[in-house]
């Protein structure tokens, strides 16, 4: 027998300020409050976008993410276009976020798909791409995936 159809689902991340990293997520991501608690021994929000869940926040650690451990390497979000990538930097450079890569550009040499790199408040690697539209920028990262290398 085999496995069933998989679709991931959302992604819990660990923060270190409940407040600080919703605002973040809500303003990048463009997504609501579904949920959340404020109790001081529980503090999580639940963000997503026209009631289906998409990223979980819960304030249980300190420090900085540790990009050099085993565990998650970045996540990313698709949007249609690379109009809406093109926003979503914009937001970050308003929000004074370092946008890594000089910006908008292609998964590798060669690929139409693409999008911007970024460090979320605690350090968690993120990307926001479009399937296409990227192809106007150089590959920073020759011969090699872009979003492996930031």
């Amino acid at each position: 027998m085999g496995a069933p159809a998989l679709k991931a689902g959302h992604v819990g991340i660990n923060v270190t300020d409940l407040d600080r990293s919703t605002a973040f997520y809500r303003r990048v991501l463009d997504v609501d409050v579904l949920g959340s608690s404020a109790e001081a021994d529980r503090r999580f929000a639940f963000l997503g976008k026209d009631g289906a869940l998409l990223v979980t926040l819960w304030q249980q650690s300190g420090g900085a993410f540790a990009t050099d451990r085993p565990g998650l390497h970045h996540m990313s979000f698709e949007v249609p276009d690379i109009a809406d990538v093109r926003r979503a930097e914009s937001t970050l450079r308003e929000l004074g976020v370092e946008v890594l890569h000089d910006g908008v550009v292609p998964h590798g040499e060669g690929a139409s798909s693409g999008g911007v790199f970024f460090h979320d408040p605690d350090g968690i690697r993120l990307e926001i791409y479009a399937p296409s539209g990227a192809d106007t920028a150089t590959a920073p990262t020759p011969g090699a995936p872009t979003c492996g290398f930031f």
